[in-house]
């Protein structure tokens, strides 16, 4: 047996909002949709008026916006800067903050601050390592049967070709 969603109210959106920024940092968009979730479930379970309990959640965005408990900037910096060093690219980097509903000029200056730290080709050399391909492979006489099955791997992680070419052909350091 399910439990019954609760009512919505302007109180219960707020606290379950506070709930849901305690255990994660989250974009407006992000937040939004799990705010409009509960809406859509008390409403179909309760019924009500649907234009004012989006009134509601468009008026607790603002507010938690306006207190700095959502941050869309912050959010997309730190982000970056993790999934950079974790050696994602580019473009992983790019979709998954548009994923989370980022705005495209906030994820460019963000992506550009990323990758002044951590190159492109760094980030590659990172991913490598991690997944043991190419040069950081455990048994090196495996190097080259494997190259093609590298190149796709790093491709798959959206790296260019020629980034992913310098990288599986070149010395582990």
């Amino acid at each position: 047996m399910r439990k019954q969603p609760r009512k919505v109210s302007p109180r219960y959106l707020e606290n379950a909002s506070l709930h849901y920024l305690k255990r994660y940092s989250a974009t407006v968009g992000q937040l939004k949709r799990v705010l409009l979730r509960k809406v859509e479930n008390s409403l179909r379970f309760h019924g009500g008026d649907r234009a004012e309990a989006l009134g509601w959640v468009d008026a607790l965005v603002e507010k938690l916006i306006r207190n700095g408990l959502v941050n869309d900037q912050a959010y997309a910096e730190t982000k970056a800067h993790a999934l950079r060093a974790s050696g994602r690219s580019a473009r992983a980097i790019a979709q998954k903050l548009r994923m989370k509903g980022v705005a495209e000029d906030v994820v460019a200056d963000k992506l550009a601050q990323a990758t002044a730290e951590v190159s492109e080709e760094s980030a590659a050399r990172i991913w490598a390592r991690k997944k043991r391909l190419g040069p950081f492979r455990r048994d090196p006489l495996s190097r080259k049967t494997h190259r093609e099955r590298d190149l796709a791997a790093l491709a798959r992680a959206g790296f260019s070709f020629s980034t992913a070419k310098k990288i599986i052909d070149g010395a582990p350091e």
